[in-house]
């Protein structure tokens, strides 16, 4: 019997690329704070992205579009600060790399020096290739985006799975592009499971699936849809808990027990 390969005290881009090797599964999630990276550092979670889904989940935002360098950073820099051994990747958000490699990388270098991220991940294929470039030669690793990129929902028409009939070649294409360029891992979100599985075999680089299937090195939920902490979660985002409905029961009961006069109690209280 093999023995298992032993995990590593910290991960980084060699043992990302090992496991893929190896034909071990990637398990990603994302997180927003110091708390919820502990847990999740804790529970042997591989990755951990600073997504700025936190603009949805934690912010109140209609979309990610409003998300700004400045919350992602102050959020990356407590997600970094908590974890020990998980890879943590943090989202450049929209207007901070698309008009080109150098607002690109003043954008990476600033993330790199104020958070502690091991990796910043921004969204598109060949069109930031070039941005990938600049950023990978300057020794700060890069997850690439591809699929559904929600920086771009508008230009997609919300969120709808990509890379069907003719648009399959594209999305290939786009993977093999931003690895060529450099990137250390590839999302794929929302892409047919067939076609994840061909680009999964096509580059050399982990992908992590996000609705894409199984076919893919690694998977990604958002930390929210994956505990059930919300009321409805996407098609692909199994609820592996109901960490909502506890912590509404918790907050219930709190609040009757000061009501009713009963907490705090002799328990919980300094006497003289």
């Amino acid at each position: 019997m093999t023995e298992p390969t032993p995990r590593p005290t910290r991960v980084r881009v060699h043992h990302l690329q090992a496991a893929k090797d190896r034909g071990e599964k990637l398990a990603m999630l994302t997180a927003y704070d110091a708390v919820t990276a502990r847990i999740f550092d804790d529970a042997g979670v591989d990755m951990l992205l600073v997504g700025d889904s936190v603009g949805n989940t934690m912010l109140g935002f209609g979309t990610t579009l409003p998300v700004t360098l400045d919350h992602l950073v102050v959020a990356a820099r407590a997600v970094a600060g908590a974890a020990r051994r998980a890879f943590v990747v943090a989202d450049l958000p929209f207007g901070s790399y698309e008009a080109g490699p150098e607002q690109a990388l003043a954008s990476g270098v600033r993330m790199m020096k104020e958070t502690g991220v091991s990796a910043v991940k921004i969204e598109g294929g060949v069109r930031v290739a070039a941005q990938i470039r600049a950023l990978t030669d300057a020794g700060i690793p890069v997850v690439a985006h591809l699929g559904y990129t929600p920086q771009s929902e508008h230009l997609l028409g919300g969120p709808r799975v990509q890379g069907r009939g003719d648009a399959a070649d594209v999305l290939q294409q786009d993977a093999v592009a931003v690895v060529e360029a450099g990137a250390v891992a590839v999302v794929l979100e929302m892409v047919p499971a067939p076609l994840a599985a061909r680009v999964t075999e096509v580059v050399r680089v982990p992908t992590i699936g996000i609705g894409a299937g199984e076919g893919c090195d690694g998977q990604v939920l958002v930390w929210v849809d994956m505990a059930g902490m919300t009321d409805w979660s996407p098609r692909f985002a199994k609820r592996f808990g109901e960490v909502g409905a506890a912590l509404s029961s918790a907050a219930r009961a709190y609040v009757d027990e000061v009501r009713a006069g009963t907490f705090p109690d002799a328990e919980h209280r300094f006497d003289a």
